[in-house]
């Protein structure tokens, strides 16, 4: 008779428990990077609408002090082409320190300005340094997981985003009166110290560097060109520079606008816009879990054509609480284009460009970020009316177009191993 066979040991449940404490290292490791990407907006979009208030504490007209806005943001945008090409050579996580340092550096330094132009110079310093975060955060995404699998964890980011849009939108207008815009530099200043001391355990879930060396500058370019000259890439980008340009546009505006139409003061301001980034704060994940379940040509042109309506809203005189909605329905449209835009972005490049390629799109945003903020300041000089006509008008047309454009961006199905 023969001897039966030893058994072979399961260790099964061994891998599940990896598996699942690698998944709780993960959700930390992302949660902390969405509350850095969540400062980052919160001090960008607490500016706006201080843009009045700012005014008169300098002495100059609001379209002088509204400047601070497109330095920051083209600033920001340049900087962002880099941070991801050094982030590809030595990897992701040296880079995000760097930034975040930085970050923490210009803003309370922002403090100290005692001119226009003196605080006009640290917001390009602080959008210099700020712009290595989100892109990277962006790459990341992309290094950790499949595009089937990406939705949620940019919905986390893109929540904590527009959670900072919310909070900086309206805390930096009502905290004002009673602390002083020096203080609300400072106080953003300090949390970032918070989230890169409990960051700085995670270090060795960053993958390593997918580059071997730092590409010559023609290589550098002939990647963007092999990213926009294909028809998904250039579709995908060039909405990713209309839509900033639009909402950029107009949010920058929006202190001036309830100032000049309704008379309000900078606290009633930052009630009336307390509502911008909620919808994103709430709605996010939901939008994440949506596009991976049913794609993204349901959601870009109806987000599109949402925006658009809202500013549109806006021409005619209604009443307060009526531009608080229209406030809300405006953030929303942004949730369901630019994270899906980014969405796609990650699955254009290569495993060793992702990097680069994910700066070229913060480039390209925060350009248009940039430039709307820039033009719709010029374009007031006809008014509010003819500023959201145009802008309004714009944005309406491109959604229309974006039906066909973006037809064909299904969820892609899932692999299963045999």
């Amino acid at each position: 008779m023969s001897e039966p066979k030893p058994s072979q040991p399961n260790f099964s449940h061994l891998e599940e428990a990896d598996y699942t404490g690698r998944m709780r290292q993960h959700d930390r490791l992302f949660g902390l990077l969405a509350i850095a990407a969540g400062l980052i907006f919160l001090q960008g979009y607490m500016i706006a609408p201080l843009i009045p208030r700012l005014a008169e504490i300098f002495d100059v007209s609001a379209q002088e002090i509204g400047f601070i806005v497109p330095a920051y943001m083209l600033a920001y945008a340049l900087a962002a082409l880099f941070y991801g090409i050094l982030s590809d050579r030595f990897g992701r996580w040296p880079v995000i320190q760097i930034s975040i340092i930085v970050f923490i550096t210009c803003t309370a330094l922002t403090a100290t300005a005692q001119t226009a132009a003196q605080m006009t110079f640290w917001r390009l310093l602080t959008g210099l340094g700020a712009s290595g975060v989100i892109p990277l955060t962006f790459a990341l995404i992309g290094d950790m997981f499949p595009y089937n699998q990406r939705g949620a964890k940019l919905g986390l980011v893109f929540a904590a985003m527009e959670g900072g849009m919310a909070a900086g939108s309206a805390g930096g207008a009502i905290l004002e009166p009673f602390l002083g815009w020096q203080l609300l530099f400072i106080g953003t200043a300090t949390a970032p110290v918070i989230v890169l001391w409990r960051l700085r355990r995670y270090g060795a879930l960053f993958d390593a560097p997918k580059a071997t060396k730092i590409p010559a500058l023609a290589t550098v370019f002939a990647g963007y060109w092999a990213v926009l000259s294909n028809f998904r890439g250039m579709r995908t980008y060039g909405y990713v520079l209309c839509n900033g340009i639009y909402h950029s546009g107009v949010y920058t505006w929006l202190g001036l606008y309830l100032s000049q139409r309704y008379e309000m003061d900078t606290l009633s301001i930052g009630l009336n816009i307390l509502g911008y980034g909620v919808p994103g704060l709430i709605f996010s994940p939901l939008i994440g879990k949506a596009v991976d379940r049913w794609g993204r040509r349901w959601l870009i042109p109806p987000g599109l054509a949402m925006a658009a309506i809202a500013g549109l809203t806006m021409v005619p005189f209604i009443p307060p609480l009526a531009v608080t909605m229209a406030i809300l329905v405006m953030s929303l449209g942004y949730d369901l284009t630019q994270p899906l835009f980014v969405g796609i972005v990650t699955d254009l490049a290569e495993e060793d460009t992702l990097g680069q390629t994910m700066g070229l799109k913060v480039f390209t945003l925060f350009t248009g970020f940039g430039i709307g903020s820039w033009l719709f300041g010029e374009v007031l000089h006809w008014g509010f009316e003819v500023a959201l006509v145009a802008f309004g008008v714009m944005q309406l047309l491109s959604a229309i177009a974006a039906i066909p454009l973006f037809w064909n961006e299904k969820p892609s199905p899932i692999n299963v191993s045999a």
